[in-house]
């Protein structure tokens, strides 16, 4: 199940799809900064080392062989979505 959409995003979206938005004047210029912001966030520049249990690692690198993706990419996606609030505890 996908994520609800908040009434910024909502008005963002009827915005669009009626023609409402307007390109920026400097479009070229505000492309660049947010490239450099998004580049700025995603940039890894720092590492840990933790201990896990041999049985959690297979299972980590399984799933990410699933998923097609290095283990230590998906390990760092599960932490990058909590940090940011998108991990939510299922109820029992």
């Amino acid at each position: 199940m996908g994520k609800k959409m908040t009434t910024e995003e909502k008005g963002i979206l009827e915005a669009f799809e009626s023609g409402k938005l307007k390109k920026s004047a400097n479009q070229a210029q505000e492309i660049r900064k947010h490239r450099a912001a998004a580049g700025e966030t995603f940039k890894k520049n720092a590492r840990i080392n933790i201990r896990l249990s041999s049985r959690d690692l297979r299972s980590l690198q399984a799933k990410a062989l699933r998923e097609g993706i290095p283990y230590q990419t998906l390990v760092s996606s599960v932490l990058h979505k909590y940090i940011d609030g998108q991990l939510v505890e299922k109820s029992s």
